[in-house]
């Protein structure tokens, strides 16, 4: 791993500021520690309550509008203005790292730190839900092989195996080749770490106990006559938490500049409920008076499960919500050429604007209150920043413009300003977009036409099967979790702005029984990716003992 920058405060300075104790504090070197999460049986070292700010964004670039580095720095702003605040984020995953977008800890003046060591085997987190998934795989395949009970048709096996990789060759494979000395031939394949379920399950368990009741129930396959199989029933869920002991404790790193940063699972978005841990951000709410979190891509995905799963599950009341936006964004989805963003034009991004407003109505669906924060580059004009300052005047929406990028702290004084200006003191229940009752078909078409702006949801016969399949099971009151493009409102990754008179097209739905929802996979969305031409894996070297080219 690369050496941590010299300025970074030893971890245990950083505990000290949330009143962490030594005794709670399980450190990994010099600047990085795990917290033992019976630290929210102790007292809450300050008065009163803490404070959560959701951070969304609008429809993003492929690029990434800056969702993280925006809550780094409003972290960082807070604490200049002598706040007590943690940012909770997600874990980057390897996938992304390697392929399209690059590391996940921030940029700028705005990161979390070490970083390197944060994008890559961060304390093991990622390889234990791997190895705990890939074990239960294993042992599904090895019962099968040995005819043991329950008897599981290899045909009905629907877990699969995970790697940290995009890996689009893996999405679909053939076990058991070479005889029966190597298992049972069936088809089978691979996701993404970021999408197993184990990783939902590590991220929404409010405990040890809850853990493994989750790893217990999880759905894993169907004996010969359709009688559902549990991972409880193979005799290996003592094992898997023996393997996930550790990376059930939050990690505690800090930004560049000494704000505590609790960083901790890493589900996608796009492909899964895109939020942080559940113990991660109630060690935050616990420890600090403001905690900052994120959830994945537009409002539409990750902030959509994070207010419907999450908080639902969770029992957590966000205070405010910050809307990302980007001028290069709002260009893009007024029509602009990706390879032109950089270029003013004030007039495309007035075009685009019906995006943001599209996000701005559905944070006020939850019965929350948005704040649009500019994320502002050193190409953006003044008079772009004028439209969108001033199109939120006129509709009474919150605006703060934020540098945090280019200036840290400083650059977010405002945006901070704005935050606990905007944020509610006692903030009310969710306010969620369906009912656990409702019927599944119901609840998808309620997110299509609330978050989306769907005209309505045509479902596939394969999905129409698999509904009832649900229903039958008894999984009809789970909660969904969408698999979506993140380039659209819609579920077409070609629709930029605001699109309408589309139809959202279901062609499955899968059962999480132990995360406690069920995947809706709409359009051509794959929950293994695939590498680009010329990934960033390519820039990626060891050079005297330092790693370049993550970031």
């Amino acid at each position: 791993m690369s050496p941590p920058s010299p300025s970074l405060r030893p971890i245990a300075d950083v505990a000290q500021d949330l009143g962490i104790s030594p005794d709670h504090l399980h450190t990994y070197g010099k600047h990085k520690a795990k917290v033992d999460p019976a630290v929210l049986a102790a007292p809450r070292p300050r008065p009163g309550q803490g404070r959560l700010v959701l951070v969304s964004a609008i429809t993003p670039t492929p690029a990434g509008e800056g969702k993280t580095t925006t809550s780094i720095g409003l972290s960082q702003g807070l604490r200049a203005l002598g706040e007590s605040v943690c940012v909770a984020l997600r874990e980057p995953s390897l996938g992304p790292c390697f392929g399209v977008k690059g590391g996940g800890t921030g940029g700028g003046r705005s990161t979390i730190e070490p970083s390197t060591d944060i994008n890559l085997h961060f304390n093991g987190d990622f390889h234990a839900v791997t190895a705990a998934n890939n074990l239960l795989a294993a042992v599904i395949d090895n019962h099968v092989h040995h005819g043991n009970e329950p008897a599981i048709d290899p045909r009905r096996v629907t877990w699969r195996r995970v790697l940290d990789v995009n890996d689009r060759a893996l999405r679909s494979c053939v076990t058991g080749l070479g005889g029966t000395n190597n298992g049972h031939l069936r088809e089978g394949g691979f996701d993404i770490t970021a999408a197993s379920e184990v990783m939902a399950m590590l991220c929404l368990a409010r405990d040890e106990q809850d853990l493994r009741a989750r790893l217990d129930r999880t759905l894993v396959a169907f004996t010969g006559d359709r009688k559902p199989v549990l991972a409880g029933q193979l005799g290996v869920t003592g094992a898997m938490m023996a393997l996930l002991k550790d990376a059930l404790m939050p990690n505690l790193v800090q930004t560049a500049d000494g704000t505590p940063a609790l960083v901790h699972g890493g589900p996608f978005a796009n492909i899964a409920h895109g939020c942080n841990s559940v113990l991660a951000t109630r060690l935050a709410l616990h420890l600090a008076d403001w905690t900052v979190t994120e959830a994945g891509f537009g409002f539409d995905l990750g902030a959509e499960k994070f207010l419907d799963i999450k908080c639902v599950q969770a029992g957590l009341r966000p205070a405010l919500v910050v809307l990302v936006a980007t001028a290069r964004a709002l260009k893009m989805h007024g029509g602009s050429r990706l390879d032109d963003l950089k270029r003013p034009d004030a007039q495309a991004v007035a075009r685009g604007l019906p995006n943001l407003f599209k996000h701005v109505e559905s944070v006020q669906a939850f019965g929350l209150t948005p704040l649009v924060a500019l994320n502002r580059f050193g190409a953006d004009t003044d008079e772009e920043v004028a439209v969108i300052a001033q199109a939120c005047a006129r509709a009474g929406i919150a605006f703060a413009e934020s540098r945090h990028f280019a200036e840290g702290a400083e650059g977010a004084l405002d945006l901070a300003r704005a935050v606990i200006t905007h944020a509610a003191a006692d903030p009310a229940p969710v306010r969620p977009l369906y009912q656990r009752g409702d019927r599944i078909a119901d609840k998808i078409r309620a997110v299509a036409t609330t978050m989306y702006g769907a005209d309505g949801v045509e479902l596939t016969k394969e999905a129409e099967k698999a509904v009832k399949k649900a229903e039958a099971l008894g999984y009809g009151d789970l909660p969904i979790c969408i698999a979506k493009t993140q380039n659209s409102l819609s579920d077409d990754p070609g629709l930029r702005g605001r699109p309408t008179g589309f139809h959202v097209t279901v062609r499955d739905v899968v059962i999480n029984a132990g995360a406690g929802f069920l995947v809706v996979l709409t359009g051509d969305i794959m929950r293994m990716p695939g590498l680009p031409q010329h990934p960033q894996a390519e820039k990626v070297d060891l050079v005297d003992g330092r790693i370049v080219g993550i970031g």
